[in-house]
């Protein structure tokens, strides 16, 4: 029997949230309710998730099932292979964050999901972007956390009870960044290359600066094992954002307070023009924590996957 891999290591126990369901759009439309684990069983991997959907129009036509998703996994640090019935498709760790596409034959899509651990080991921030071939038809995201005794427990039951109130009253709230208030947000990141090594942390600070109710500046500063920094202004309308340079041009699309972002940057020198394809989420917009997760790139080529958890001061 093979050992167990570090990811399946790090996601033991039961995970608990209540993500949220947006349309292409952006606009919310609904909840799940997920309780969820990827065991190991006499040497067999697999993954079963009990769900309650909420909500209303196409979306939950499309997505209620009737039946919880069990599925078996190949488990490994380079791959994990995702074997049906309810989803084929494999995920790739780099190190607290891993990237998995498959596909769901019950939903009839594509799905292209981010997992990102904090460093605390118990919250995992979540994402699934959902595809009908290239095309965005749906996105589920949100906060979970862990338990190791949630059956027995009237304690642990009780924290994941408030857990998913909490969830509830924050999911379905867009991403607006501070609109009159001066800051930056700043913390520690891990580097993982795309051969998924471990290449050390990086010190991120993002610089804020409201010009008015819909823009903003930003200075973005990396300094230790990558070393970047880039500036630029964004304007939000409605659930979309641009990147309008100088170093810095592209957009962005929210669903709830997960950002996607596609950034452009064009201050990369002797490294060539480089991208990054991000998910930023605003944790709780009183705490103002960003989880990040930065894929870079060189052309179409990933290089680097940067990711972690931004604290927010004001200036």
């Amino acid at each position: 029997m093979s050992s167990t891999s570090e990811w399946q290591k790090r996601i033991e126990g039961e995970w608990h949230g209540r993500p949220g369901l947006f349309d292409a759009e952006g606009n919310h439309v609904g909840f799940e309710r997920v309780d969820r684990a990827s065991v190991v069983e006499d040497g067999v991997s697999r993954y079963w998730m009990n769900t309650q959907l909420e909500g209303a129009g196409p979306l939950r036509n499309r997505f209620e099932l009737g039946a919880h998703f069990d599925f078996g996994i190949v488990d490994s640090d380079e791959n994990r292979v995702y074997c049906g019935p309810d989803f084929y498709g494999t995920g790739q760790p780099y190190g607290l964050f891993v990237e998995a596409n498959y596909y769901s034959p019950g939903w009839q899509a594509d799905l292209r999901t981010w997992n990102q651990v904090l460093a605390d080991g118990e919250t995992q921030v979540y994402s699934s972007v959902l595809h009908d071939g290239w095309a965005v038809c749906a996105v589920f995201n949100g906060i979970y956390k862990r338990t190791f005794d949630h059956h027995t427990n009237p304690e642990t039951q009780q924290f994941v009870d408030d857990w998913i109130a909490l969830e509830t009253s924050r999911g379905s709230r867009p991403q607006v960044l501070p609109t009159k208030e001066k800051g930056a947000w700043t913390g520690e990141l891990f580097v993982n290359p795309v051969d998924q090594s471990d290449a050390g942390k990086v010190s991120v600070t993002i610089e804020h600066d409201p010009l008015s109710l819909r823009r903003a500046r930003q200075q973005v500063t990396w300094s230790g094992d990558l070393e970047r920094s880039y500036g630029f202004e964004r304007l939000r309308d409605g659930a979309r954002t641009q990147y309008e340079g100088p170093d810095v041009w592209g957009n962005a699309i929210s669903y709830g307070r997960a950002l996607f972002t596609g950034q452009h940057l064009m201050n990369a020198d002797a490294r060539g023009v480089e991208k990054i394809r991000g998910r930023e989420v605003l944790i709780d917009p009183g705490t103002r924590e960003l989880a990040v997760v930065w894929q870079l790139l060189r052309g179409e080529t990933t290089t680097h996957f940067v990711h972690g958890l931004l604290t927010w001061e004001s200036a």
